[in-house]
């Protein structure tokens, strides 16, 4: 999203639960004030939209160095460029407007020169902008008194610098303690609660070091456990692990994230890396010479580009680690309640052309079955479904990643189901989707072309098998089904059954339809759901 006040979306408001009797948040088993636990008088709870104020508000942020910055910015807003008020000034940053919601880790990213380092001091009052303003918590920086300023910066905002900036001559523990030092609290409050924070970091047992008998990562940890201690909502971090080697920063990357999903904080990176903006970020704003050319989220940037110098950021990223299950997933076509019994499961396999259906019951993923177990089942007489569900497929969370996925495609020969916490379907991944996700192509494949061979089992078993359970064999055939339909080889079924998943692909159905018309349902081994 290009920067401006304009363009900036609206916030989308939570929603609460809120009793329609006591106007209090409440639940099932909450009760109004007052209550005992024998009153029947239990919350009765409504969804309401409640507003729920940014932790910050960058708006229209302009900044100029130079001699004539409010010219500069004049000639900005009427549509110049950079270059253009080069005789005015060197505009750092160009009308840039963004929201960072409580709880979320906002990743600024650009290059070297892009302005990013500059909006960040803007954010806490450490360069005061050309034009526009910053609200931390609904307190805006520009109106701000120096008392004011000062009071917002211990109070609110903590910033992590790319070179630890620590006090050399204090321990690890007295450099963490530092910020609430200077708060005014005392010397064993605040020196416990630093050592809270320097477990939480791995440093517990370096708390009487002194800095310079720390490596690189573990410094690093000092300037992130002393703006944890200060205990403010945001923390401004600049390039804070750009000094790292490359396994250290990643671990302190982990770390980063498993800190704010424990301690709930507030947190603006700059980075001029793209891999660690995808790792870091639940949302990203792209930087190009001063300006936002886009705001979202790492799968929208990804898959998204607003331009292509997006699209060139992005294009080395390693996909499988940035996009998730959620993102790639294909509607569940096939699926089949399990009281539906094996009849039912081959009904909708026969509709549908695939080599597996996904089972359900009430709702919720239980596993799934291939033809060729249903085709047993039918042979032995067995008519319920659950007998031959196949529970130890694998399944994924929307949230993982496509590495987690790939790891268990390689485990089973049928698309993979993506559930949620209570175990509801929400899609499915087959492997055309996945490598298509993975290589950044259209997963809307041709038709693939079928090689003749010879039929290993006889298509007269498969009409014998529907007739068995009181289906006609005829209905089941597709266009071209009988002798004159080629004959397919057990590979080119799978590849073909796979591609098939795709309700949307009628080009896939077609060929997936000629294929099982020809080769009887015991031959295929892989399906699509």
């Amino acid at each position: 999203m290009v920067g401006g006040l304009g363009d900036e979306p609206d916030v989308a408001s939570p929603e609460v639960l809120l009793c329609r009797v006591c106007a209090m948040p409440g639940g099932a088993d909450d009760r109004h004030p007052g209550a005992t636990r024998d009153d029947a008088q239990t919350c009765v709870v409504e969804v309401e939209h409640v507003t729920v104020e940014p932790a910050l508000e960058a708006r229209n942020l302009h900044k100029v160095f130079g001699r004539n910055p409010k010219d500069a910015v004049r000639r900005l807003k009427a549509g110049a460029t950079r270059s253009d008020v080069a005789d005015a000034g060197t505009a750092a940053v160009i009308d840039a407007s963004f929201t960072v919601q409580r709880g979320e880790i906002f990743v600024i990213m650009g290059l070297s020169g892009s302005g990013k380092s500059t909006i960040i001091r803007m954010l806490n009052g450490l360069n005061e902008p050309t034009a526009g303003d910053v609200l931390v918590q609904g307190r805006s920086v520009g109106d701000a008194s120096p008392k004011e300023l000062r009071d917002i910066r211990r109070s609110s905002i903590s910033m992590v610098f790319q070179h630890f900036a620590l006090l050399p001559h204090r321990t690890v523990l007295d450099n963490a303690a530092y910020a609430l030092e200077i708060q005014g609290v005392g010397r064993d409050e605040r020196r416990r609660r630093a050592q809270e924070i320097l477990a939480k970091v791995g440093l517990g047992d370096r708390a009487e070091a002194m800095p310079d008998e720390l490596s690189g990562g573990m410094r690093q940890r000092v300037g992130l456990a002393r703006a944890l201690t200060a205990g403010t909502d945001i923390l401004l971090m600049d390039e804070a692990f750009s000094a790292l080697d490359p396994l250290i920063r990643r671990e302190m990357q982990e770390q980063l994230v498993e800190l704010q999903r424990e301690l709930g904080r507030t947190i603006i990176f700059i980075t001029h890396d793209l891999n660690e903006a995808m790792f870091l970020g639940d949302r990203i704003a792209v930087m190009r010479d001063g300006r936002i050319v886009q705001n979202g989220t790492p799968e929208e940037i990804l898959t998204d580009p607003a331009n292509d110098y997006v699209a060139q950021f992005v294009q080395d990223v390693d996909r499988a680690r940035v996009l998730t299950a959620g993102a790639v997933m294909a509607p569940a076509a096939a699926t089949t309640p399990v009281s539906a019994g094996v009849r039912g499961a081959l009904r909708v396999m026969r509709d549908l052309q695939v080599g597996s259906v996904a089972v359900l019951e009430n709702r919720r993923y239980i596993g799934a079955v291939t033809d060729r177990a249903v085709v047993r089942a039918v042979k032995a007489g067995t008519s319920d479904l659950r007998s031959i569900v196949s529970s130890a497929q694998p399944v994924v969370g929307p949230d993982d990643p496509l590495t987690d996925v790939v790891e268990r495609s390689v485990e089973s020969p049928i698309p993979i189901a993506v559930v949620d916490d209570s175990g509801r379907l929400l899609g499915t991944i087959p492997r055309v989707t996945l490598l298509a996700a993975l290589g950044n192509v259209d997963p809307q494949t041709t038709e693939i072309p079928i090689i003749e061979a010879p039929v290993t089992v006889p298509e007269a078993e498969f009409a014998q098998t529907l007739a068995a359970v009181g289906e006609s064999a005829a209905v089941g055939e597709p266009v071209g089904a009988g002798a004159s339909a080629a004959p397919a080889t057990r590979a080119s079924t799978r590849a073909t059954n796979a591609d098939a998943t795709n309700a949307d692909a009628p080009t896939q159905r077609t060929a997936a339809a000629a294929t099982v018309a020809a080769v009887p349902a015991a031959s295929v081994t892989e399906g699509g759901v």
